[in-house]
């Protein structure tokens, strides 16, 4: 893939991720955060739910969880 590493790259510093970054690949699941979710609260994330807006900070990840929990 052309443009897989300069994707990892990205990921790595726009997340912070460090080190832990190293071990992403092409198979990564970005998004088993959504099952996680899913599973931990107790809630079903539909794919209608899944937009920029909801995901776009981790305060907004937090307020659409909190919203769905009550």
């Amino acid at each position: 893939m052309k443009y897989l590493e300069e994707v990892k790259t990205l990921l790595i510093d726009v997340l912070n991720l460090g080190p832990a970054g190293a071990s992403l690949n092409a198979d990564s699941p970005l998004l088993t955060l959504i099952g996680a979710l899913d599973e931990h609260f107790g809630i079903a994330i539909d794919d209608d739910d899944i937009s920029a807006s909801t995901f776009a900070t981790l305060g907004s990840l937090a307020a659409f969880v909190e919203e769905r929990v009550q």
